[in-house]
């Protein structure tokens, strides 16, 4: 989790693949609720992970959801981000 980028918004920790503004919204986040436990959703908002007890157990629901190549945050915006991994795609491909 530490090469991600974290940050917050109405009471939830999110991470980003990137860390330019709007970031990215592929990746499960944690909730706070009233009385000291968590609960984990996402990516999207209407999707829901499950309770957690503790910060840790949380932030590990979250690590096993990562997408798939998930690495350090790229320094850029989501559409900087997008275009790097389809150029990144089309070397791959191309075997270079």
């Amino acid at each position: 989790m530490r090469p991600l980028f974290p940050w917050t918004g109405m009471g939830e920790l999110h991470f980003s693949r990137c860390t330019g503004g709007r970031w990215t919204w592929d990746i499960p986040y944690v909730l706070p609720v009233v009385g000291g436990t968590y609960w984990v959703s996402g990516p999207l908002r209407t999707e829901t992970v499950g309770p957690a007890a503790t910060p840790q157990e949380a932030i590990a629901m979250v690590i096993e959801r990562l997408p798939p190549g998930c690495d350090r945050a790229f320094v850029g915006t989501p559409e900087e981000l997008a275009a790097h991994e389809a150029r990144t795609r089309k070397q791959g491909a191309e075997g270079g």
